[in-house]
């Protein structure tokens, strides 16, 4: 059972920085990607940005050049660094991941976290 812990949110000033971290519970999970989303209300989950296990590095349009993502290999944790932020960005943000664990044979996953709430106030 793989579960995902995130941590960081909470309300902020715009123009203020939060640091989202994300964290795999399970030691044996081997991480292919791992990166964030979010939800606003009324509106559909987006994508903001993930990182692979290379490092190689994506993000969505509205976290261009402000957000910055970057991965703790050894601890299976993610982090989210978010500048410059706007009331748009206000959004639940859920960590995913996906990768293979062995159960005993590998196995392809795909896991979803419970959520981070960011509010940014005007």
């Amino acid at each position: 059972q793989v579960q995902l812990v995130e941590s960081g949110g909470g309300l902020v000033q715009a123009g203020g920085s939060l640091r989202l971290s994300c964290v795999a519970s399970e030691a044996s999970f081997r991480i292919n990607t791992m990166g964030w989303y979010r939800q606003a209300p009324g509106k559909q989950r987006e994508f903001v940005a993930a990182i692979n296990s290379e490092g190689l590095e994506n993000y969505g349009h509205s976290a261009q050049g402000r957000f910055t993502i970057s991965r703790d290999g050894d601890k299976n944790r993610v982090f989210l660094q978010m500048n410059a932020l706007k009331p748009e960005d206000t959004a639940v943000y859920y960590c995913n991941t996906e990768g293979s664990i062995r159960d005993p044979n590998y196995r392809y996953l795909e896991v979803w976290g419970q959520g981070t709430q960011v509010t940014v106030s005007s």
